[in-house]
């Protein structure tokens, strides 16, 4: 039995700069001010969100123990999924307040989803890493991993690609036939350690 032990901590974003801090630091917080994002919607809770043009993770995730710290002044807020019009909102950020952002997602006009499929099915750490198909956002590794779950994209050649700030980010290329599966499993390793991915795997 594997056993995962999760340690508190923030997001913070400092210029251009993303650091992972404990949240058990209120002396160094005390100048910094929190966004909060909802979503009602699961295309607004899965999409992913940007500061000042950086990856940060996605709306979900990013509270209480994820929650994300900015420092004063303003910041642009992008939040982006496939198929969906971008959603981006410029804020200004206080010490010590919080500035809640309703996230609405709206399907982008004239997308078509393709009639014949194939399917990716995602085994990676971390699983909530950031997931682009020819460089668009689609969502995170934990929504395309497990029983019952994949992700669906057009037969032809695609180009996957999964990142998370603090690591080394994966990418392949992958050539699928109509209804064809395949696996891609991966650890993403941490920036200062080389990487070595692992290619896609027919099922």
């Amino acid at each position: 039995m594997k056993v995962i032990k999760r340690f508190c901590k923030s997001v913070l974003f400092l210029g251009s700069t993303l650091l992972i801090i404990p949240s058990a630091m209120p002396a160094q917080n005390q100048v910094l001010g929190e966004v909060k994002l909802v979503g009602k919607t699961k295309a607004d809770k899965t999409s992913g969100v940007w500061i000042d043009g950086q990856y940060v993770g996605y709306v979900s995730e990013l509270k209480d123990d994820n929650k994300l710290l900015l420092l004063p002044g303003e910041h642009e807020i992008s939040v982006r999924q496939s198929g969906y019009t971008d959603f981006t909102q410029k804020v200004v950020i206080e010490p010590k307040k919080r500035v809640i952002l309703q996230v609405v997602m709206l399907r982008a006009p004239g997308t078509v989803l393709p009639k014949v499929t194939s399917q990716i099915k995602l085994y990676v750490s971390p699983e909530r890493a950031a997931v682009f198909v020819d460089d668009a956002f689609v969502g995170n590794v934990s929504e395309f991993s497990g029983i019952g779950h994949g992700m669906l994209v057009s037969a032809g050649k695609h180009r996957i690609k999964i990142a998370l700030p603090g690591y080394q980010a994966f990418e392949t290329e992958v050539s699928l036939l109509a209804r064809q599966k395949i696996t891609i499993k991966t650890d993403l390793l941490p920036t200062s350690v080389s990487q070595a991915g692992a290619p896609a795997k027919p099922e």
